[in-house]
């Protein structure tokens, strides 16, 4: 599998949970409880395989502008990893400060997510070949599994 399919189906996956968490009420506590431990996970993976194989090859085959492009993402992971997903995780679900929070988050996400796809990926495509693609997805793919594994 390509790397940069494997991460635009991770980021269909974390939309999808994102939406599905904001159309929520403060009466679906469980749901949202529910919801929100699946979307941390998602979001702790995918970020891991971005970070470890997919940024480092990336800027490795780039040049100044696909560098500050990884550190942007990178910055982008840290707000999201160390500041708004620890607090959403100790806000009570019922609450209106969740929904807030949880609407923060999709924000951050959504805008993160069209950076990489619209700039990113496509400078991914030019700069890396389709088998180091492949193999990269490859690697991430066999990664995830063991990450997903050691999760549950």
């Amino acid at each position: 599998m390509n790397a940069i399919d494997l991460l635009k189906q991770d980021h269909e996956k974390v939309k999808k949970l994102l939406e599905e968490i904001s159309g929520t009420t403060e009466r679906a506590v469980k749901k949202r409880a529910e919801l929100l431990q699946k979307i941390a996970l998602e979001l702790e993976v995918h970020t891991t395989l971005e970070e470890e194989d997919f940024y480092p090859a990336f800027k490795k085959a780039g040049a100044k502008e696909e560098a500050k492009m990884y550190h942007e993402a990178k910055e982008e992971h840290r707000a999201v990893d160390s500041l708004v997903l620890p607090d959403l995780l100790s806000t009570d679900p019922g609450t209106v400060e969740f929904a807030g929070r949880i609407k923060v988050l999709k924000e951050l996400v959504e805008h993160h997510i069209e950076e990489e796809e619209e700039e990113m990926f496509k400078d991914a495509q030019d700069l890396l070949s389709a088998e180091q693609l492949e193999e990269l997805g490859e690697q991430m793919k066999q990664k995830k599994l063991k990450l997903m594994k050691r999760a549950a």
